[in-house]
Order: C-alpha cells, then structure tokens, then sequence
C-alpha cells in the first residue's frame, strides 16, 4: 500500500523508480532524472538540458548528484555504478 501514491510527484520528492546507467557519448537517458547515484567513484561527464557538457571531478561513490542530465558520455567518465533516479 502506497499511502503517498495521490501526491504529486515534485523534484523534491523520493524517487519513484530508477535504472542502471551505460554511459555513452550520443545517446541520451531515457527519462530525464531527477539526481544520479554514484556507485564507484571517479569523474562523471554529462550532457546538460541547456546544451553544455559538464564533468564532475572526483565524485564520490555513494553520493548523489542533484543534476537533469540528458546523458552520461563515456568519454571523461571514470565513475561506475551510475544509477538514474526519477
């Protein structure tokens, strides 16, 4: 039983689902998440809505990243076990 499933889902709330990601460097997610789990650290590149392309140094593994990425390239990703959460 889901006693919250009548709220509205906002960037704020808990994640309601989640997948593995595979970086690649052309093809996007395919939700647009709310954060990122790092599972293994190192550096994490990302496509951004806005058009730009950015790289986290040294994220940490079992943080999140608070970020809308369109996509993680693999080109500059060193991090593992990256997990997108929506």
């Amino acid at each position: 039983m889901d006693k919250f499933s009548e709220y509205p889902t906002t960037l704020t709330a808990p994640a309601r689902d989640a997948s593995t990601v595979v970086p690649h460097d052309t093809n996007d997610l395919a939700q647009l998440p709310r954060a990122l789990y790092i599972g293994q650290g190192g550096n994490v590149s990302l496509r951004m809505p806005g058009g730009g392309t950015v790289v986290f140094a040294n994220a940490q593994g079992g943080s999140f990243l608070p970020v809308r990425a369109l996509g993680v390239n693999a080109t500059g990703t060193t991090a593992g076990g990256i997990v997108a959460l929506w």
